[in-house]
């Protein structure tokens, strides 16, 4: 096997899916992450389809993702006295599967500490192509030269900016921001699958503001232009939303009040990654959202999960050889992250007039939503799912 000495960057969702799938195949993987240890808790992420689950059952974290899953939430949408207005279902939000985004990395990680090296609070901080190997700096750590590197370092990826080049190039605003805090009540209970449970929402033109959700306590949702910030200052990001929200009305008042006491807290833009299906560069690839992120796209996880099962296998199966691998996987996942397309989350969950809000409403009463959500299940099995070596007759799929 060639270029056996790999390093990825991140350690949330992409990350340990890759590394879990490079050892799998004898490679030596190196993980390096920038907070000090792994995250706990995060909003809720899912799977959706067919062909996402062949991959958890492969990997063999299924049954444990269904012990810890989440649920399904309905969110009420209601106006500022507390009517209803409307419902979405929590099958539309949250898959066939639901589990903390923290629970998830906790669980794949355990999987594959043994066997790959994690460097916890470091990130890379200079890219260097060599004609054998990929020379890499970080921020602390010494320098080291390896045989690939792997970006499943997020929406805002350092290794994307590095080796491809500015973020403005690669990822477009779509004109909205979402902020999270707290954790949800009911992801908050004891480990566990729990029972159907409600999530209440208000729109007014432009913002939504959500209680009790099975993202977190808390979630905002609002049109802006683009914003000047750091996303390491929690009390800045706590300033803008008690500034955007000061007038809005319904239980709003109330959030804000209670938004002082949630440290764990993160705002950050609506954005998509448009790299026009060429996630790789050299001895550089990207996999998850660096590659194909849609921020409230609602695929991230799959597409995250799939990505990395598709390009370790295909280094799998050509040996070691990048440039075949990466090509193949540049083809298989430009279709698949079709499915991540050109949506907005922000217009749909936050319009920006009152018709739009009211027409929103009426769709989520309509056929039309029916039949949105039977398309859904479809383009998330649209994918030739390889068998890679030794893996044939392993998927189990209830």
């Amino acid at each position: 096997m060639r270029n056996q000495s790999v390093l990825v960057s991140g350690a949330s969702v992409a990350g340990p899916a890759l590394a879990y799938w490079l050892h799998h195949y004898g490679f030596d993987v190196t993980v390096v992450e920038r907070a000090p240890r792994l995250r706990p808790g995060g909003q809720a992420i899912d799977f959706k389809g067919r062909t996402q689950l062949i991959v958890l059952d492969r990997m063999g974290i299924r049954d444990e993702i269904e012990q810890r899953r989440t649920g399904t939430t309905d969110t009420v949408f209601v106006d500022e006295n507390g009517k209803r207005l409307a419902t979405m279902s929590g099958d539309f939000t949250g898959g066939d599967v639901e589990i903390l985004r923290g629970d998830l990395a906790a669980i794949m990680y355990q999987r594959t500490a043994e066997h790959c090296r994690y460097l916890f609070g470091d990130s890379i901080s200079a890219l260097t192509e060599l004609a054998d190997g990929v020379h890499v700096e970080f921020e602390h750590g010494p320098a080291r030269t390896f045989d690939l590197v792997f970006g499943a370092d997020g929406i805002h990826s350092r290794v994307r900016k590095l080796a491809f080049g500015p973020e403005q190039d690669f990822v477009k605003y779509l004109g909205h921001y979402y902020c999270i805090a707290g954790a949800s009540p009911w992801l908050a209970k004891s480990a566990g699958p729990r029972e159907r449970a409600t999530a209440y929402a208000h729109n007014i033109p432009g913002k939504l503001a959500l209680s009790g959700g099975p993202k977190a306590a808390q979630f905002y949702l609002f049109a802006s232009p683009e914003l000047d910030y750091s996303r390491d200052d929690t009390a800045a990001q706590r300033r803008i939303i008690e500034e955007v929200y000061a007038e809005m009305g319904w239980e709003v008042p109330r959030m804000l009040t209670e938004l002082a006491d949630f440290d764990d807290l993160y705002l950050d833009s609506l954005s998509q990654v448009r790299l026009n299906g060429q996630y790789t560069k050299g001895r550089v690839a990207l996999v998850g959202d660096a590659a194909y992120g849609n921020t409230l796209g609602g695929f991230g996880s799959g597409l995250a999960v799939v990505g990395a099962y598709v390009i370790a296998g295909e280094l799998a199966v050509a040996e070691g050889d990048y440039a075949v691998a990466f090509a193949r996987y540049n083809e298989i996942m430009r279709s698949y992250a079709k499915i991540a397309g050109n949506g907005n989350a922000g217009k749909f969950l936050a319009p920006k007039t009152a018709l739009g809000i009211t027409l929103r409403n009426r769709f989520f009463e309509s056929r039309m939503f029916s039949l949105m959500m039977k398309y859904i299940d479809k383009v998330t099995n649209d994918i030739d799912l390889r068998d890679y070596p030794g893996l044939v007759g392993t998927a189990k799929i209830n």
